[in-house]
């Protein structure tokens, strides 16, 4: 059974910063590459960065790009997304989500997702 758990999301001022891990089991983790979503009340699930199954390739939505580093360790199947320079308008519930071998920026496309992690940022 496949299991994603996020942690390290909670409340922060803006211009401050939040390291978010996801834990996976259950998968040959080094074959899956993995992304980072997020998603407000009443609007639909966002990319906001992929890393390909080696951790060589990232990528990034504009909106995040330069703020957000997204990193792996396939030692220990997690997958992290450091955020720098938070904004009140990074607030939402933040997915991580693994799809087998090729990365993507589509949502459809991944095949499992975490529960998700609260990130609230105060202005």
């Amino acid at each position: 059974q496949v299991q994603l758990v996020e942690s390290g999301g909670g409340l922060v001022q803006a211009g401050g910063s939040l390291r978010l891990s996801c834990a996976a089991s259950g998968l040959t983790f080094s074959s899956y590459a993995m992304g980072w979503f997020r998603q407000t009340p009443g609007k639909e699930r966002e990319f906001v960065a992929a890393i390909t199954m080696s951790g060589v390739n990232t990528y990034y939505a504009d909106s995040v790009k330069g703020r957000f580093t997204i990193s792996r360790d396939n030692a220990k199947n997690t997958v992290y997304l450091q955020m720098n320079s938070l904004k009140p308008e990074d607030t939402a519930v933040y997915y991580c989500a693994a799809k087998k071998f090729i990365v993507s920026t589509t949502r459809a496309q991944y095949e499992y997702w975490g529960q998700g992690t609260q990130v609230t940022v105060s202005s």
